[in-house]
């Protein structure tokens, strides 16, 4: 059914009209083999291909995408799971750039009080370019912590905290090298970045917060955040006399599972909702409301910053994986986006949140068809919606609205809306959205236009059956 373009071009999906609406199975490819692969092959009328074969759906890693990707058609149908430049949003250099310079545009263009909304990132500098920047800044406030990063490495490599300006020689860079130096082996770029040294502490432990943002569209935007989540905790006390120690400052599950107190069946996790009411217990539930509504503002400002940037292929999504840390404030800062975030279940919690979303993932980027009225379609849809947010949809504000926190997130003390109210609220709605709340398990995020977003309650879920766990 595909052929190559020419001899430089490889072509997947392509058939005609009629071929497209008679196939009765979509035809995948990963290179996975976690619970991705799992959810895929046990998802009705999906089809693996193995090693050249022709595929609809390719789950794919970002050495594929940056090798191929310019090299290979694709038909109208067939989606892959990166952008072409998903960087932008998850190099941390290039993270921080855009929202510099995001927060430059809306100071010009909306005033200081608009762009005090990006003031969600630690102070952060580019090494080894960016070193005689740094090195004011650190002279400014002596004593501090600060933290090195590799702009391009996850899972906590080569991650470091320091105090001295010695610690991190090997990263400065002569600002004055002549152009016949550039044939040099490069420096590996780093970001150094102000240390929270006051995090929010569970039982004397050190956590951040790993939420899961869909997007399916940049141009117009168009995102989806998943209501599921979890904290990841470190296995050792926090202290700030022990910065060497990886198992007190990093959180990620890569460092905290190499520990001798790691308990490979318990983890080192919290799911979402246990945090919530933890928080709520705590403060209050007006004090998560805010909390959470903060954190929706990095999620949609994040993305309004590299809006104009990222290529917005209509064959491309993207799950991101946001790392967001609370201070004792309970302020959030995002840390980093990771565009490949870890789908490998460290428990049998952990297993079947991620199967969950997996499968949502899935349903929103619909490859089945179910979900008819896209794009254009979708805002007129919008006429259609209930009309009272609160009851049904959550609207999280965009660009120019103002923020109102209580409509972002159910408080915890509020009493659950009956299903019934929920169903007819959603009675006058086309029967594709009916579709999409009934097959959805977590609360989803659905722009509607750019920089405007819309929950779906997770009320209008059905049971889904368990998918076996093989790995």
């Amino acid at each position: 059914m595909s052929r190559p373009k020419n001899q430089n071009y490889k072509g997947h999906g392509l058939s005609k009209g009629k071929e497209r609406e008679q196939r009765a199975s979509i035809r995948f490819k990963t290179t996975l083999t976690n619970t991705l692969m799992d959810v895929l092959r046990h998802r009705p009328g999906w089809v693996e291909v193995k090693d050249e074969g022709e595929w609809d759906f390719y789950w794919c890693d970002v050495s594929w995408l940056r090798e191929n990707f310019d090299h290979t058609y694709m038909d109208e149908h067939v989606r892959i799971s990166h952008f072409r430049n998903h960087y932008e949003l998850t190099r941390k250099n290039y993270m921080v750039k855009n929202l510099k310079r995001f927060r430059k545009q809306l100071e010009r263009e909306a005033g200081k009080v608009e762009a005090a909304k990006c003031d969600f990132f630690p102070k952060t500098f580019e090494m080894p370019c960016e070193y005689h920047l740094f090195v004011e800044e650190f002279r400014k406030y002596p004593g501090i912590t600060w933290i090195m990063k590799p702009v391009a490495r996850s899972q906590g490599k080569g991650i470091f905290l320091f105090r001295r300006l010695k610690d991190i020689m090997d990263w400065r860079k002569d600002t004055r090298s002549s152009d016949d130096q550039k044939d040099d082996i490069p420096v590996e770029n780093y970001v150094a970045q102000r240390y929270i040294e006051n995090p929010y502490l569970i039982g004397g432990r050190k956590f951040d917060l790993r939420v899961y943002v869909l997007v399916t569209s940049y141009t117009p935007l168009r995102a989806w955040l998943y209501r599921d989540g979890f904290a990841r905790f470190s296995n050792t006390r926090f202290t700030l006399s022990s910065i060497d120690d990886q198992y007190v400052h990093l959180t990620n599950v890569a460092v905290q599972k190499t520990s001798p107190d790691y308990h490979p069946k318990k983890g080192c996790k919290w799911m979402l909702q246990r945090f919530r009411q933890y928080l709520a217990s705590k403060h209050g539930p007006q004090a998560v409301e805010m909390l959470f509504s903060d954190m929706d503002n990095i999620f949609v400002k994040s993305l309004q910053s590299v809006q104009k940037v990222i290529i917005s292929d209509k064959h491309c999504f993207e799950l991101y994986g946001y790392d967001i840390l609370i201070d004792q404030d309970l302020k959030p800062w995002l840390l980093e986006v990771n565009a490949s975030p870890s789908l490998t279940a460290s428990s049998q919690e952990d297993y079947e949140l991620k199967t969950c979303l997996l499968e949502d993932t899935l349903h929103v980027v619909d490859m089945e068809g179910r979900l008819c009225q896209r794009s254009e379609k979708t805002a007129e849809a919008a006429v259609l919606l209930p009309s009272s947010p609160e009851e049904s949809f959550r609207l999280i504000p965009g660009y120019g609205e103002e923020s109102n926190p209580g409509r972002c997130h159910p408080s915890l003390s509020s009493p659950p809306i009956p299903a019934q109210q929920h169903l007819t609220a959603f009675a006058s709605l086309p029967p594709t959205w009916q579709q999409l709340c009934w097959l959805s398990s977590g609360c989803l995020l659905l722009g509607l236009a750019p920089g405007f977003l819309h929950t779906i309650p997770r009320h209008l879920c059905t049971k889904r059956q368990p998918i076996p766990r093989t790995g």
